[in-house]
């Protein structure tokens, strides 16, 4: 279980919520706290509200933590100029037996194997960065904006495989997309303002009803879709 307990900063106030071997969606507009919420849950931004198996976050070690924990940014970044995504994604294998080429097959971006990281489109990063979660293969991982990039045949791909449960062991997953989030039909956490106005089931958030409070008429639920009326 991962858990965080009435934690604040200088953007989050009261945050608590728990995850117990599911996953989950967190949406909110921009400059709502996401990506920093998602950081504190990792570990990245240190605090002793964070709880792993009823142990606190930052009393676990970095190498444990390894198992436990990953975050995956919106953007890849990377610290060599001259490293091929091959030898990025060896850096990122650690708890799998999975092999690199076999994921990039997956992926559909076998043929990227050789290409420099730096002269990656932002769409062919966005993949690659999903590639190194799966080798990284943690109990945790939290996805930030992970189909921002993509184009609408990748992006049904990444969501066929968000879908099922033994691409990644338990998902957290940011995103602006809600047409995704619901069809993944993952546990909802909406965060206003630095505090969190829904905590449930995707069931409840997509009501009509619900919608129309959170986002203020804008978004629709035509059929089986989540539309912004424009």
């Amino acid at each position: 279980m991962l858990k965080i307990d009435n934690y604040s900063n200088y953007i989050l106030k009261d945050i608590s919520f728990e995850i117990n071997n599911k996953n989950l969606i967190i949406l909110g507009s921009n400059g709502a706290g996401k990506t920093t919420l998602a950081k504190v849950l990792s570990g990245l931004i240190n605090s002793q509200n964070i709880f792993l198996e009823n142990k606190k976050v930052s009393d676990i070690s970095y190498e444990q933590r390894t198992s436990l924990l990953n975050y995956i940014p919106p953007k890849l970044e990377i610290f060599d100029e001259h490293i091929s995504v091959e030898e990025f994604l060896m850096l990122n294998k650690f708890h799998t037996t999975l092999d690199i080429e076999k994921v990039l097959t997956t992926l559909d971006i076998l043929h990227l194997k050789e290409k420099n990281c730096r002269r990656l489109s932002s769409g062919e990063s966005q993949l690659v960065l999903i590639a190194s979660a799966i080798l990284h293969n943690a109990k945790y991982t939290i996805l930030d904006e992970p189909t921002s990039n993509l184009d609408p045949q990748k992006l049904q791909k990444i969501f066929y495989l968000l879908s099922l449960n033994h691409t990644l062991k338990n998902k957290i997953i940011i995103t602006h997309n809600l047409n995704l989030a619901y069809k993944l039909g993952f546990d909802i956490v909406f965060i206003k303002d630095g505090k969190i106005h829904f905590n449930g089931t995707s069931k409840n958030f997509f009501t009509q009803e619900n919608l129309n409070i959170i986002y203020d008429g804008t978004v629709k639920k035509i059929e089986n879709n989540i539309v912004v009326d424009i």
